[in-house]
């Protein structure tokens, strides 16, 4: 799995102005409506419901909220930097900046966790993590997404 199989350069967004997590979610959900026949109520609601679970903040600054969504044909990303980092109650206490949303179709089977897997291990290598908090552009961000670090075809 590779993230720009998950990603184009139109889903890139920077910076992202929000104030907290539930804003974020909202925000995140609202882009993602513009692109996709889903409802933004229906992706906050299975965002929310997975955080409940527990929290998608994986730690560094990092962000990775994901659902499963029912009428979603395939898996879907959106990358965002924020333009100021807030609390995401992720596993190490550690404020979020960067954030990479995951949409899988509900039934989907266990390439949703190659999908995270790929992009956990992307955002956590610290050159890439310190390339997309020092670019500009969304270009420069996507290239730092999809290319810096070679990923496993698993």
């Amino acid at each position: 799995m590779k993230i720009a199989d998950l990603i184009v350069p139109d889903r890139v967004i920077v910076p992202m102005h929000v104030s907290d997590k539930a804003q974020l979610l909202r925000e995140l959900s609202r882009r993602t409506a513009r692109l996709l026949p889903i409802d933004p109520q229906a992706i906050v609601d299975a965002l929310q419901a997975r955080e409940v679970l527990g929290s998608t903040g994986i730690g560094h600054g990092i962000a990775v909220p994901h659902a499963r969504m029912k009428g979603l044909q395939q898996m879907f990303g959106l990358f965002a930097r924020l333009e100021r980092p807030i609390d995401f109650d992720a596993i190490d206490g550690q404020p979020v900046d960067l954030v990479f949303l995951l949409l899988v179709p509900d039934r989907a089977g266990n390439e949703h966790l190659a999908a995270l897997a790929a992009v956990a291990r992307q955002l956590r290598d610290r050159n890439v993590a310190a390339q997309l908090r020092a670019v500009a552009t969304r270009g420069e961000l996507y290239d730092a997404l999809t290319l810096v670090t070679p990923l496993s075809d698993s």
